[in-house]
């Protein structure tokens, strides 16, 4: 059947959107070199024309700058085109990486629920539950065993009265050592003689006639 009516041509694959891309994207850096060359040529009619006077001669120079000019305009127009051109490439090309990715983000996140739900169909409840009370008994017996185990043997049996009454003992006889009254007396006591033993009108600082032991004298009757 093949060699009666021949095969069919194969089917070519779809363009793709970066060769696209980077094709347009050439072609304007080719147009751009030109633009380039333009400009130079048009610097060099320019610089002759300022150096050569009216006539013909200048004419003819002018005839080619403005020629080159029209190319120039021609090329940059055209560059525009394909810029214009790859930019728009570029903003469909965006929109489908966005929506590729989109579509494995949710596909991603379809597996995990998948995958989530999977995992929690192990999982019991109740199972927990029962496990945290057990848990709970177990602590509290542990409890119960420590305080077992720091229970006291051989303690005498002491009566509270008698413990309170040796307390209260205990902070009347504090009371007795804070007790600084004795050094009041101290205080009090009359100060040493200004003059030697055994002269006369003797006082002391406070002005108070002393002995010459420099103890107050007892007024005559």
């Amino acid at each position: 059947m093949n060699r009666l009516f021949g095969r069919g041509k194969p089917k070519e694959p779809p363009p793709n959107i970066n060769d696209c891309i980077v094709g347009v994207d050439s072609r304007a850096e080719s147009v751009g070199k030109k633009i380039a060359r333009l400009d130079a040529e048009l610097k060099k009619y320019g610089d002759q024309m300022k150096k050569m006077r009216q006539g013909p001669a200048r004419n003819a120079v002018r005839q080619k700058a403005f020629r080159i000019l029209k190319q120039k305009k021609m090329y940059e127009q055209q560059m525009e085109n394909l810029q214009q051109q790859s930019f728009n490439m570029e903003q469909a090309n965006y929109a489908c990486q966005t929506l590729k990715d989109t579509h494995a983000t949710v596909a991603a996140m379809k597996t995990g629920v998948k995958q989530m739900q999977k995992e929690f169909k192990k999982i019991n409840i109740d199972e927990i539950e029962d496990m945290q009370d057990e848990m709970a008994d177990m602590l509290e017996q542990a409890d119960e065993v420590q305080e077992a185990l720091g229970r006291s043997y051989g303690t005498p049996e002491i009566d509270e009265d008698e413990l309170e009454a040796e307390l209260d003992a205990l902070g009347d006889e504090i009371a007795l050592d804070d007790d600084s009254s004795y050094l009041d007396d101290a205080v009090k006591a009359p100060s040493a003689p200004d003059k030697e033993p055994g002269a006369d009108s003797i006082r002391n600082k406070d002005g108070v006639l002393v002995d010459e032991f420099g103890l107050p004298q007892i007024p005559a009757s």
